[in-house]
């Protein structure tokens, strides 16, 4: 049975630019993957019925973005077959690193090839965005600077450094952080070529780092080691890093109740790279 990736997602930076009627935000970010994140596996069956192996804690498999997905692709193709998921759950929740769009993301690429439904990458990031608004970015599976509400998407090619990645004992809240009337929503919008130039910050970090004392120990204790940032409404926080090695020795030093990781930024993500080899041996078998 074949494990399929739902890797994590770093917000290199994340401004925002206004606020829509129907009270998303406008926004410019940069994502990119990390060689690192949950697993999936799918048992298709012919019942017709959708189930994980095991329920997520604290997570009713109603609101779970796993069934969510496969029942959105379900109705979307009319397709009568079923699947058992089994999630190996890596990523910590709330910590800001897309896990639960990642998952939905994986569920959609995956169950359209086992139930060989044949729908396009482009249909398939639509009906993603109905899940979530990061969903797309997981299923285009390129490093990208994305506008509107994440949606409008650009290739880009930062530099794939290691990360080492730390979350503080706490969670975040993303709809406490968007609707905080401190919030900074009138950021002037900036060029990609600015972004990789060095510009950019995270708008949410003063947020987060005033509601979520740990957060903002953590980017202090970081910052000792190379220039922190937050990812999304965190709780995550990061640095990159040259080596490997050099991301090791910070994950190494961790304070006991933190958790933390070593990962590789990646333009291409692991998900996008086990589908396309699957497509491919298929085309040549």
């Amino acid at each position: 049975m074949i494990s399929w990736p739902a890797p994590a997602k770093l917000n290199l930076f994340l401004h925002i630019t206004g606020r829509r009627a129907d009270d998303y935000h406008d926004l410019q970010t940069a994502f990119q993957f990390l060689d690192y994140g949950d697993e999936l596996q799918f048992e298709v069956n012919d019942s017709g019925d959708i189930r994980l192996s095991a329920s997520l804690a604290g997570v009713a498999d109603e609101d779970n973005l796993i069934i969510r997905a496969a029942r959105l692709l379900q109705s979307h193709t009319g397709c009568q077959q079923g699947a058992v998921i089994q999630l190996e759950k890596r990523l910590p929740m709330g910590g800001g690193l897309g896990g639960g769009s990642s998952n939905a993301a994986t569920v959609l690429v995956a169950l359209n090839y086992l139930w060989q439904t044949a729908v396009s990458n482009e249909d398939l990031a639509q009906l993603g965005l109905q899940l979530g608004a990061d969903v797309p970015i997981f299923i285009a599976g390129y490093a990208a600077w994305a506008e509107g509400v994440g949606e409008r998407l650009a290739p880009i090619n930062p530099t794939e450094s290691w990360f080492a990645v730390i979350k503080p004992d706490c969670e975040v809240s993303t709809a406490e952080i968007f609707s905080s009337t401190e919030l900074t929503r009138d950021c002037e919008p900036i060029t990609i070529s600015r972004f990789l130039s060095g510009e950019g910050r995270n708008v949410c970090e003063a947020v987060v780092k005033q509601r979520y004392p740990a957060v903002a120990n953590a980017l202090n204790w970081l910052a000792q080691y190379a220039p922190p940032r937050m990812t999304g409404t965190g709780a995550c926080i990061f640095a990159g890093f040259e080596t490997q090695q050099q991301a090791q020795h910070v994950v190494e030093n961790l304070p006991s109740n933190w958790q933390g990781f070593v990962a590789k930024g990646c333009n291409r993500s692991p998900l996008t790279a086990l589908a396309s080899s699957l497509n491919e041996s298929d085309a040549t078998a």
